[in-house]
């Protein structure tokens, strides 16, 4: 996986995912929380920007230790 994540590498990643999964953003290793995706994205200067929509709720333990955030 390279450093800098594509659109075509976000799309195969969710390609074969339900439609209808709920998708949250994992944000900071130290203060683990999740939170939601806005709906748009936006692009500007060659980049593709998805915006945090407000926090949900605590990171879980599982998904820390798989991001290897431990």
């Amino acid at each position: 996986m390279p450093h800098y994540l594509t659109v075509g590498h976000l799309l195969r990643q969710l390609q074969n995912l339900d439609p209808n999964l709920p998708i949250r953003l994992a944000i900071n290793p130290d203060f683990p929380f999740t939170h939601y995706v806005a709906a748009e994205v936006v692009v500007r200067d060659s980049k593709a920007f998805i915006a945090d929509d407000g926090q949900e709720d605590y990171l879980p333990i599982a998904v820390g230790d798989a991001l290897a955030w431990a």
